[in-house]
């Protein structure tokens, strides 16, 4: 019993030194959800992979003690991908593997397969302030917001990677659709979406697509399929995320409601500096009669209409322009405007992984963020924030 308890406690710390940590926890929840994924074996093995796709032929080398044979090896993270534990890619047509995150990563390999009890244990850790300052650490966020296609203008000289149609245009087929995660788990929570009932809204592309098919999760369509999806997401008010490259893997359409990442958003008291995104949005409150449409369809809390103005006021360090406000504002009162800085994401996520580790945070660094949490929510006045 204590051997397999130190396996998966040395997989904890293994896993806490890549780039996105997983540090460990008073209550021990993460090592309820690594039992949940992993046998002991299983998680010896993935002590022996790190954040960059590796063959099999060099994981062995690693890991031979544990096995007695390659294939044997191939058969073990065969299973562990399965159940959501690594990510494999096929490289020179050989799978390569990797260790991913809980967040984004393992978390959401786990759709079709959420059990209430992962549900409470997943919770009780990313409730966390350990796992909070890790996810917020990271030099690039895993994840950024574009905006919507009927906000976007031709005065704003938009690049291909902040237009969703052009992403899914210039992604490597295959193309996966899958359910959204996160509505799948508020629906076995009993607190189904407000937004939208319709469940398979996210993608993947390419390579991750692939891993997606081949362990059963998310159907194939072509691209003219994706974008209707796409189109549709849209009109229905989903925030668009892919992830923070210029090449989208994935594409999340997400709602304040049921998303992680929006969820998140809204217990910041400066959102918008752990955010990526190249827009905001700029009330004329000349046009504006106050209608109140853009507070409803926004879905970071971004946009309030003043009791005492009446009119519609954008909060820029909330708003992280996705253009939902735009597209409905039945006076053109609300446009888009591009940051004065354009962040360009790095080309691939092995790049975007390569520049958070190199920029990965210590105890220091940490606590420095934490000094900014607390002062940005004492400045603006959301110390409710704090608990």
């Amino acid at each position: 019993m204590e051997k397999s308890e130190n396996a998966y406690i040395a997989l904890q710390r293994h896993l806490d030194r890549q780039p996105v940590g997983f540090p460990a926890t008073k209550s021990g929840s993460e090592i309820k959800i690594l039992k949940r994924i992993f046998t002991p074996q299983e998680a010896e093995i993935a002590t022996c992979l790190t954040y960059k796709f590796e063959s099999l032929e060099v994981i062995f080398e690693r890991a031979g003690h544990l096995v007695e044979s390659p294939e044997k090896l191939a058969e073990l993270l065969e299973r562990i991908e399965k159940n959501g534990g690594i990510e494999s890619k096929i490289k020179n047509g050989k799978k390569h593997y990797c260790n991913i995150p809980l967040v984004v990563g393992m978390y959401e390999y786990q759709l079709g397969k959420l059990t209430p009890e992962f549900i409470k244990d997943f919770d009780e850790y990313t409730s966390d302030k350990k796992f909070g300052l890790e996810f917020l650490s990271t030099k690039l966020p895993q994840m950024r917001t574009i905006p919507i296609g009927k906000s976007l203008q031709p005065q704003h000289h938009v690049s291909p990677f902040d237009e969703v149609l052009a992403l899914l245009q210039q992604a490597e087929p295959p193309f996966a659709v899958l359910e959204c995660l996160c509505r799948q788990k508020a629906t076995l929570l009993g607190t189904p979406c407000r937004v939208t009932d319709r469940k398979e809204t996210c993608f993947a592309t390419g390579g991750l697509a692939q891993a997606c098919l081949r362990n059963g999760v998310g159907r194939e369509v072509t691209r003219e399929e994706g974008m209707a999806i796409l189109e549709k997401n849209q009109k229905q008010g989903l925030v668009l995320q892919p992830s923070n490259t210029q090449k989208a893997e994935f594409i999340c359409s997400c709602c304040g409601c049921c998303c992680g990442m929006l969820g998140m958003h809204k217990s910041l008291p400066r959102p918008v500096d752990f955010w990526a995104s190249n827009f905001y949005a700029m009330v004329d409150t000349g046009k504006c009669d106050g209608c109140g449409n853009c507070e409803k369809r926004c879905q970071v809390g971004a946009a309030k209409v003043s009791e005492k103005m009446r009119k519609s006021l954008v909060n820029r360090n909330r708003c992280i322009g996705c253009g939902l406000c735009v597209s409905t504002c039945p006076n053109d009162a609300i446009s888009l405007k591009k940051k004065p800085k354009e962040v360009m994401p790095p080309e691939t996520r092995e790049d975007l992984l390569d520049i958070i580790m190199a920029h990965k945070k210590g105890r220091l660094g940490k606590l420095k963020v934490t000094g900014k949490l607390l002062f940005d929510a004492v400045r603006t006045g959301q110390t409710h924030l704090l608990r």
